[in-house]
């Protein structure tokens, strides 16, 4: 393997858990306007899972550059319209806090002491849809030890587009083949690679985006496969003293 220098990680569901964190944010959402008859795992899922199909207008060049920020308020209305909750019955000012319930989702226990080991050998920052605030944001509530933070708005694009993965290599001056995309995601990690990039893979319990069904396990021989943030700092450090 060539000398690894940046590890690049995909955020939502591999460093934290977004299905679970957006699942409790929207419980409590439920209960305090007391819609205890809808499900939170069913809303949250159905609102995890449009963000991905609102990103593609802006992928094929249809739409204009937005942040998730205004991609998720947009998904939210659709999706309380979809549970038979009209969005005008609620506070505007209380649907602007639910959305940046993402800018506080939880970190997996092993991301922020696994990002500390990591960090001690390698370049180690986000590769994400998230825009920049947004990830600093989530850093700032998950001690999340990133070395810097550039978030899709640097680029004015969502993954997989080559220029997120080419970009954030030119952003910090690293040949593709010596930078590492490390997700849960196999689409992710078929992105990075197609760009040149080293691609480790890491197992997650309910991190798969819901709209895509076929995601969960490893289906690709990806440069290393780890169950956690900490195992894959061993492996790379056997791997390069190898």
């Amino acid at each position: 393997m060539p000398e690894i220098e940046v590890l690049f990680f995909d955020v939502l569901g591999t460093v934290v858990d977004w299905r679970g964190s957006i699942t409790a944010e929207v419980e409590r959402f439920l209960r305090d306007h007391d819609l205890g008859h809808v499900a939170a795992s069913d809303l949250a899922d159905a609102w995890v899972g449009r963000y991905d199909a609102a990103a593609d207008d802006i992928r094929t060049g249809q739409r204009a550059f937005v942040t998730l920020d205004v991609l998720n308020r947009e998904t939210l209305d659709a999706c309380l319209l979809g549970f038979g909750i009209n969005p005008t019955w609620i506070p505007d000012g209380r649907l602007a806090e639910l959305n940046r319930a993402w800018h506080r989702l939880r970190p997996w226990p092993d991301a922020a002491a696994g990002l500390s080991e990591l960090r001690k050998r390698f370049i180690v920052a986000p590769l994400s849809d998230g825009h920049t605030r947004m990830l600093v944001n989530m850093a700032k509530f998950g001690a999340l030890p990133w070395d810097t933070v550039a978030g899709a708005d640097i680029f004015e694009a969502y993954k997989p587009m080559p220029d997120v993965y080419l970009g954030a290599c030119h952003l910090l001056d690293v040949s593709p083949e010596n930078a590492m995309l490390v997700a849960a995601h196999g689409y992710d990690l078929a992105g990075a690679r197609q760009c040149g990039l080293k691609t480790a893979y890491v197992q997650r319990q309910n991190a798969a985006d819901p709209s895509k069904a076929d995601e969960g396990q490893p289906t690709e021989p990806w440069d290393l496969i780890a169950p956690d943030l900490e195992a894959l700092a061993h492996q790379l450090r056997d791997a390069q003293q190898s």
